[in-house]
């Protein structure tokens, strides 16, 4: 089946999910299309089961070609975080640098371990013998919180701009960071290579800062170029260069590329909007780009739904999968509680109940998924590839529909200050 075929069947059937989630489920669109894709995946298999199972078969060969992790990586994810960055205010998150920079990596990190030690035991607990280092790369692939599902959660939670801006803007650069060190503990369990800190300490630099540096580079070219066009079609054609070219270049050069795209667009996003783009390119570029989001979003939580399709799950590895998303949520609640007591004893000004928000806030999405399916084939492989997805599809349903919910529940009185 072609590339065409398959395009034109995922955004067919997204639309039509679409549709029946606005006339009667009434969910957030992307948590809708998942819920449809999910049903309708179950009963594909349960028809399977029951001697009809040509629809399953012919489902399942689709899905096995999109390769998400690939698609989701190396396509989607750039255009997705690009839409994303472009409308965060830079001066609002350079304001909270300090408590974004935190989560984002020292959050991110010490949640890793957290949930490599409690998932060594948890594993073993329901008679999987996984091995440490195996538990140590689930901790990475788990522990950063999604942009792509965070974001469009967050559109309709209703939570203060200050809570919205740190949650938005550590899962924006959170990716960054776990793929890094996951590309580095991918290689000791899955290559054998040796632990060498001065090595993960390079490449943490080369794809991080690199891809920073990068990425602000590209962005200040087309601002450039920007200024010099009055013709919106040109600027969003421009803009759509930024972040294919931008993100394959820096894929190539061995640099972060979704923190290239994230500092590109935040650029555009900023001082594009501001200083080289008349009132109506603006509206035009962010017509687009919301377009280019909803649409993306809503092919890549179907897909995540399909995928149920194509896993070896068992009851197991469902009783598992659950455990292991209350172990992921216990720390997250940790790993973001001490840097923001830790902030909160430097006289930084925090929401009451910004602890709960921001663990119950922390979705997790299809990267943890593409990057569990990007394991090399092996036991472990299936199981953690069948857990990751149990708790992003928990995470999702769950924390996305409660959210809105926590965050009224918790509001108060008095506004947030924003002097961090």
């Amino acid at each position: 089946m072609t590339l065409l075929s398959i395009t034109s069947i995922l955004i067919t059937v997204s639309a039509l999910f679409a549709y029946v989630n606005y006339r009667t489920l009434k969910l957030p669109n992307t948590i809708g299309i998942m819920v449809c894709s999910l049903v309708f995946s179950l009963a594909l298999v349960v028809l399977g089961n029951l001697g009809y199972g040509d629809g399953e078969r012919i489902a399942s060969e689709i899905i096995s070609q999109i390769e998400f992790d690939n698609t989701l990586l190396n396509g989607m994810l750039g255009f997705l975080l690009f839409a994303g960055a472009m409308h965060i205010n830079l001066d609002h998150l350079l304001e909270r640098k300090w408590t974004i920079g935190l989560l984002a990596s020292v959050g991110v990190v010490t949640s890793m371990f957290l949930v490599a030690g409690g998932s060594y035991y948890l594993f073993r607990l329901f008679g999987f013998e996984v091995p440490f280092i195996f538990c140590l790369l689930f901790g990475s692939l788990i522990s950063p919180t999604d942009p792509i599902a965070v974001m469009g959660i967050l559109k309709t939670a209703g939570a203060s701009k200050s809570l919205e801006i740190k949650i938005a803007g550590e899962s924006l650069f959170n990716d960054g960071v776990a793929i890094v060190v996951f590309l580095a503990i991918f290689g000791m369990a899955v290559n054998g290579d040796t632990f060498d800190a001065q090595h993960i300490g390079v490449l943490f630099v080369q794809e991080a800062f690199g891809g920073a540096l990068f990425g602000f580079v590209c962005g200040w070219v087309v601002l450039q170029m920007l200024k010099r066009v009055d013709n919106y079609q040109v600027e969003i054609l421009l803009t759509l260069a930024l972040v294919s070219g931008g993100a394959t270049a820096a894929a190539g050069l061995h640099l972060s590329a979704p923190i290239a795209v994230v500092v590109a667009g935040l650029m555009i996003g900023n001082h594009g909007r501001r200083d080289a783009m008349s009132n109506t390119t603006v509206q035009h570029l962010d017509t687009f780009w919301e377009l280019i989001d909803e649409i993306l979003n809503a092919v890549l939580f179907l897909i995540i739904g399909l995928e149920v399709m194509v896993l070896s799950l068992n009851m197991e590895m469902w009783l598992a999968g659950i455990a292991m998303a209350i172990l992921v949520l216990c720390c997250r609640m940790i790993s973001v509680g001490m840097p923001v007591t830790v902030l909160r004893k430097m006289n930084r000004e925090f929401h009451p109940h910004a602890i709960k928000i921001l663990t119950w806030g922390g979705l997790r999405g299809g990267i943890s998924v593409a990057l569990a399916l990007s394991i090399p084939a092996s036991p472990e492989r299936d199981l953690i590839v069948a857990v990751t997805y149990v708790i992003v599809v928990l995470s999702i349903l769950v924390q996305g529909l409660t959210i809105g919910k926590l965050v009224k529940a918790t509001s108060v009185d008095v506004p947030e200050k924003s002097s961090h």
